[in-house]
């Protein structure tokens, strides 16, 4: 399989392509949810996940040396997101709209006033949320894909969720 790449082309071994063929189609799903918990946009989602899978191509042996190869490139997609806020920071607009999206059925609407409320929060309160509570991640899992320590997460986590908590006083179960 040969991809063009902004560095050129890269080309990967049968086998390899195989495998990372097979990871894109196990996590896949899973990326784009966590992508859109994070950006709060479908299309900014798709391109997050896109950038994600196109790092995880280019470090392929690295990335399938590694003990989880999905957690791998899932904090691949976390370093992007927060490196893209840190980078964009100054052309990000504001709006008091949320993107159209549907509550899968049987679910409150509790999910789209969360969803609102974590898109008024910065992207490192926003990330440790999701990975912590949406994506029910460990403490040590969750410091490992935002490259803190676990006495950092812990911290962050609970300022995070006291942000969280004033901005949406309503939704006092969250924890």
């Amino acid at each position: 399989m040969t991809i063009l790449t902004e560095a050129g082309a890269r080309t990967m071994s049968a086998d390899d392509a195989v495998d990372f063929t097979d990871l894109v189609h196990h996590t896949g799903r899973r990326m784009h949810r966590t992508a859109y918990l994070l950006t709060g946009d479908p299309h900014a989602a798709e391109d997050l996940v896109q950038a994600a899978y196109a790092t995880a191509f280019r470090k392929w042996r690295l990335v399938s040396r590694a003990d989880d190869p999905a957690a791998y490139t899932l904090r691949i997609l976390t370093r992007q997101f927060l490196s893209e806020r840190r980078l964009r920071r100054s052309t990000e607009v504001v709006t008091d709209r949320v993107a159209d999206v549907g509550a899968p059925a049987g679910e409150p609407t509790d999910r789209l006033v969360l969803l609102d409320g974590l898109a008024r929060l910065s992207p490192r309160d926003r990330a440790v949320l999701v990975l912590r509570h949406w994506e029910d991640r460990s403490v040590a899992e969750t410091a490992a894909l935002l490259g803190i320590s676990e006495v950092a997460c812990r911290t962050r986590t609970a300022r995070a969720l006291a942000r969280l908590r004033a901005v949406l006083p309503d939704l006092e179960d969250f924890s």
